[in-house]
């Protein structure tokens, strides 16, 4: 089956589901990634002395790397502003998602859960436009995407993390991906991809989580007990 995941930022998939992305593609199907920025407007840049356009390009490479990494079959990356999604127009966002989606023709689209873990308003912004769109297609009877997952923590999630986080609990809980020695090794390689970002991967201490189970919300489903993988009873 084909898998799309739609991001906001280059490292989110890294920082995310990179190890369930890694066994997708070891049992078969083909997994693409859609970026909507090239993240550009973090503060690393202040530290590496580099204008927008270039922190930008520097971080495009890297995801070059991450692409090659874990054999992704596909992967996109727009030059949405970074930081700057809520000043857009939402229908702007969405036209290209949708444009993208008809593109590839994925039966399952995957981007944050409601919170965006993290709460940032680009991964909030990137769930309504995504959620939004999904709903559209289905509403006109289009035979794809027939799933959206949405990637979340599970609430017994813990790291050394600074920043708060937001889980989703037990009950909202649709699949769990087991993740296994190859897949975290695999995690552990992608977030190697980001080498501006390493002070910022050792701080978050998400080097060692790479191994924890992977959490998805199904929209408009519900499976208790959750399935094992975002393809799985798939209709």
């Amino acid at each position: 089956m084909k898998i799309l995941y739609i991001f906001p930022h280059p490292d989110d998939e890294s920082f995310g589901p990179a190890p369930a992305i890694s066994s997708q593609l070891r049992d078969g199907h083909e997994v693409y990634l859609l970026t909507l920025t090239k993240g550009e407007a973090t503060k690393v840049r202040h530290e590496l002395g580099l204008t927008l356009e270039e922190m930008g390009e520097v971080r495009y490479k890297e995801m070059l790397d991450v692409e090659k990494t874990l054999g992704l079959i596909g992967m996109t990356v727009l030059d949405l502003p970074d930081s700057a999604l809520k000043s857009m127009c939402p229908q702007d966002i969405e036209s290209v998602v949708e444009e993208h989606i008809h593109k590839i023709q994925p039966d399952v689209i995957v981007t944050y859960a409601v919170h965006g873990i993290s709460g940032f308003h680009d991964h909030l912004v990137s769930h309504a436009v995504v959620k939004r769109v999904f709903c559209e297609m289905k509403r006109v009877g289009s035979p794809y995407p027939k799933r959206l997952a949405l990637f979340t923590l599970g609430s017994d999630y813990k790291s050394k993390n600074p920043i708060s986080l937001s889980s989703s609990s037990n009950d909202e809980i649709d699949c769990i991906v087991q993740i296994d020695e190859v897949d975290s090794q695999n995690g552990k390689k992608a977030l190697d991809c980001y080498k501006t970002y390493q002070k910022i991967i050792e701080r978050t201490g998400i080097y060692e989580t790479t191994h924890y189970p992977v959490h998805f919300e199904f929209f408009g489903e519900s499976f208790n007990p959750p399935v094992a993988n975002i393809t799985d009873r798939l209709e």
